[in-house]
């Protein structure tokens, strides 16, 4: 028998390279700018045409870029961010970076994203931004999040980190993630198992022109070099004076900035980008088909405005009852990882995070719904790289858990 610690993994995520995107790093490498060069700006204009948005400022991660969409946002020190648990830590960080309360609204158990109802039911009134996350990238209800945001005023993030390349399907049109008009902000990740990466980084695309401006001079330190205010003595010649060299610190920035080379590889990724959402999709429609009389294991389902031919599918998680297996998720996770097939479970209730216990005094029980979606919640490898027998192994490997089932 072939030790299972000489088995290749098929890991859950991974990057797809190619020699264009080598090269295309290659050329920034040997170009005269590794930063702040002109690639960031030709990716901006890029992403911004693909998605449909006005405008996109890209940064080093979408972590960053969430921190700042609070920022431009307005979100202030004591206001509320209502977000979902099913995702990662990230997501509700950004309200704490600010001095925000991060809070959570249960998700709906069948897409496990954000649940509309269970947002208006929990409603309160020092809310003032919604971060509506596509998980697995499947979008969000975000028309009727959209609607009970702004009755109230507050603003609408839509997380897209694994959404690059969906789309929902309402009032009779196909709206892109990040081109739709019912998200202020839509932030999008570039990290390596996402739908196209830069090694690490993040987007932010909004159409409101003053957001967008404001992102760019907190992307890189609060500094302004077109319109300046003074620096408070213009009496005196020597300081008033407003040479090439001169720049305003006019806010408390951060160095969010993202590189020439990775905006290169960005580029050539998003050439890409089709490719890979349609191979993402094949797979799963393969799994779909391999699980679907598997009576311990549901796929997850997609929601109105969401359509499976429009979501780009980050990820592939099931819901499995580990109990009608006699087999705890850790052994199962073994058993696969023996045959070769990573998984991963995505994701701990955020509200159940020691920090957050802690901080806010979450507990088991505030949303019952996402806590009992983790624990039945694993993730299967899913990649465009992945080859027909890469996915034959998955199925096998998944198939065979039941074999001891009584």
């Amino acid at each position: 028998m072939q030790n299972a610690l000489s088995v290749s993994i098929i890991p859950y995520g991974r990057q797809s390279i190619n020699d264009d995107d080598v090269a295309a790093v290659v050329d920034a490498l040997r170009s005269d700018f590794l930063t702040g060069g002109p690639k960031v700006e030709e990716f901006e204009c890029a992403f911004a045409a693909r998605v449909g948005a006005k405008y996109a400022v890209a940064m080093n991660s979408a972590t960053s870029a969430l921190h700042v969409a609070m920022l431009v946002g307005g979100v202030k020190p004591g206001d509320r961010v209502v977000t979902s648990p099913n995702t990662f830590l990230a997501s509700a960080n950004c309200a704490a970076f600010v001095g925000a309360i991060p809070d959570f609204s249960d998700i709906d158990p069948i897409s496990g994203n954000l649940d509309p109802i269970a947002l208006e039911r929990g409603w309160r009134d020092d809310t003032r931004a919604v971060v509506a996350v596509a998980y697995a990238g499947q979008p969000c209800d975000m028309p009727a999040i959209a609607q009970i945001a702004r009755a109230q005023g507050a603003v609408v993030i839509e997380d897209a980190c694994h959404g690059v390349g969906s789309a929902l399907f309402h009032a009779g049109r196909v709206w892109p993630v990040g081109g739709h008009p019912w998200a202020d902000i839509t932030i999008f990740s570039f990290h390596p198992v996402k739908t196209m990466t830069t090694g690490e980084g993040g987007m932010l695309v909004t159409n409101n022109a003053a957001w967008a401006a404001e992102a760019k001079r907190l992307r890189s330190h609060g500094v302004e070099r077109c319109e300046f205010t003074g620096l408070g003595a213009d009496t005196d010649p020597e300081l008033a004076e407003r040479g090439p060299w001169y720049y305003e610190m006019q806010a408390l920035g951060w160095n969010y900035r993202i590189t020439d080379i990775q905006c290169a590889l960005g580029l050539s990724q998003l050439a890409r980008l089709d490719e890979f959402i349609a191979r993402r999709r094949a797979i799963v429609g393969r799994y779909d088909q391999a699980f679907r009389n598997l009576h311990w294991l549901a796929r997850q389902g997609v929601c109105p405005p969401a359509k499976p031919e429009l979501t780009s599918w980050h990820l592939y998680t099931v819901q499995i009852d580990f109990t009608a297996l006699c087999k705890t998720r850790t052994e199962v996770m073994h058993e696969l990882r023996a045959k070769g097939v990573g998984s991963q479970v995505l994701y701990i209730p955020v509200h159940l995070q020691p920090w957050y216990r802690k901080t806010y005094g979450y507990a088991k029980g505030k949303c019952p719904k996402a806590e009992n979606f983790y624990r039945r919640s694993l993730s299967l490898p899913l990649f465009p790289a992945m080859g027909d027998e890469d996915i034959n192994r998955v199925v096998e490997a998944v198939l065979s858990l039941g074999n001891r089932c009584i």
